[in-house]
């Protein structure tokens, strides 16, 4: 009940973008494709700087 004022992280909300990028990406895989390369970049830079957030909690 009390999780809705939960603050996320900020691996929660670079998750989240990561995955809003990357339906982005799916959907316009089939029209532009350079467009949906860049979305799937962005994603990746996104996931490697999460795994640099990990790392460096440990």
């Amino acid at each position: 009940m009390f999780g809705i004022f939960r603050k996320k992280s900020k691996t929660e909300v670079l998750m989240e973008k990561v995955r809003k990028l990357q339906e982005e990406a799916y959907r316009l895989s089939s029209t532009d494709r350079k467009a949906a390369d860049a979305k799937t970049l962005e994603a990746e830079e996104l996931l490697k700087e999460i795994e640099y957030l990990a790392g460096k909690a440990d």
